[in-house]
């Protein structure tokens, strides 16, 4: 494109040419005021919105606050769904709290309502104080350090009451190795351990069991858990049974009618081992119950007395 410029004072005409070039930096030109009128307008807008009342202005303005309070919401809500994420786990811990607690209320031989109430499950310690004269809110990176904070301190109770339950286990599971139960219900001694005069022969000797008088046919349980290393006849006690319960600790039954089990046999604290008789060198029925450590008699009444 050609331009022609005529000056009429000098009656001269000067021709400009424009060409792709010019018509580019031309576009850039009008590209580049239009830019900073928008941004202009707008920060005028943005500005002195709050303070004119206009409809439109107060569109725009209003649109721009719902899009922030949308980023913020949306913000917010990611720190609230990480929260819950956490305080989910936290409830889990507590409740696998509570049922250790319960169990170890079993072991130890407590009612749920007997526990602390730290351990008794939906109890809530009770708490209160004058009302604050000085108090603030938390910030979100505060409650994050409270709530792993908690996590730790919920993760330390619940292996120490883990390590509790365990040896609390291992405590009864000893006990029933321990000849602690009656081999018979509700019976009472009628020959003590230890000295006394022989029913035979009137003499001073050492009776190293208890006798329970019974009638014949009368339940004779074991004692403890454990295996049976002798069941047979003997000549001094008549039919008997050696329970076995490890650690060098063995109880006998003597002077029994009937054997229930043999050897090799494990039985259980409580379980039908024999019925009561008169075999072997007795003056008439009843259980002859020994406990042995090491081959050494022990009062077996000291036993039995622990389960009490």
């Amino acid at each position: 494109m050609n331009i022609i410029l005529v000056s009429g004072a000098t009656a001269r005409a000067r021709t400009l040419s424009l060409d792709w070039r010019h018509w580019t930096a031309g576009g850039f030109g009008l590209l580049a005021l239009f830019l900073s009128f928008t941004l202009l307008f707008n920060y005028v807008t943005l500005r002195y919105a709050a303070s004119i009342n206009h409809p439109l202005l107060q569109a725009i303005l209003l649109a721009d606050q719902r899009e922030e309070a949308q980023k913020t919401q949306e913000v917010v809500q990611g720190h609230l769904n990480a929260m819950a994420v956490k305080l989910g786990d936290l409830q889990a811990r507590m409740l696998r709290l509570d049922g250790l607690g319960e169990r170890l209320a079993k072991l130890a031989g407590l009612k749920p309502q007997e526990l602390p109430g730290v351990l008794q499950p939906g109890v809530t310690p009770g708490r209160g104080g004058p009302a604050p004269t000085l108090q603030r809110n938390l910030s979100l990176d505060e409650f994050n350090a409270l709530l792993a904070q908690l996590a730790q301190q919920v993760d330390q109770r619940s292996d120490q009451l883990g390590v509790l339950e365990a040896l609390l286990v291992s405590d009864s599971a000893n006990k029933k190795f321990l000849p602690t139960l009656k081999p018979i219900e509700d019976a009472w001694f009628s020959s003590n351990f230890g000295w006394r005069l022989d029913p035979f022969t009137g003499q001073q000797s050492f009776h190293e069991g208890i006798d329970f008088p019974a009638d014949v046919g009368t339940a004779i349980d074991a004692a403890a858990s454990g295996k049976v290393i002798f069941a047979d006849v003997h000549p001094a006690y008549g039919k008997i049974i050696e329970i076995d319960h490890g650690n060098g600790l063995v109880s006998r039954y003597a002077h029994c009618s009937v054997l229930l089990v043999k050897e090799g046999d494990f039985v259980m604290r409580g379980q039908l081992i024999a019925k009561v008789g008169t075999t072997g060198r007795s003056t008439g029925p009843h259980l002859h119950f020994e406990v042995r450590l090491n081959g050494v008699p022990q009062n077996p009444a000291r036993f039995l007395a622990a389960s009490g």
